[in-house]
């Protein structure tokens, strides 16, 4: 299994998630690390190459966690938060992508 390495705040954007939302996060997080596909995902090409959003959906909102699993040695969350819109915010994708070279330069290490 995978360790879970967090950038940036990511584990405590997470941890403020309503508790229905970050325990499927968490789950799904966990599948990850296990080597399976979390139940609803996608690819984030936009992030970078092998980013993917994990999608929970409960009573309060849309919630999102992008996160790396091509490394070999983790699995990176670069980013967790509650989305607002239809379309990822600009913001959100570029915070994600600045976490993403960061991951990238933790991985070599």
């Amino acid at each position: 299994m995978k360790r879970a390495r967090f950038i940036g705040t990511a584990k405590d954007d997470l941890s403020r998630f309503p508790d229905a939302a970050r325990t499927r996060a968490g789950y799904e997080l966990f599948m990850v690390q296990v080597g399976r596909e979390p139940a609803d995902w996608k690819p984030m090409p936009s992030v970078g190459p092998g980013a993917c959003e994990i999608r929970v959906r409960d009573a309060t909102g849309a919630f999102r966690v992008i996160y790396v699993a091509k490394c070999s040695d983790a699995v990176y969350v670069l980013h967790a938060f509650q989305k607002k819109t239809q379309k990822t915010a600009a913001r959100d994708q570029e915070l994600a992508r600045k976490r993403y070279l960061e991951a990238k330069a933790l991985a070599k290490e």
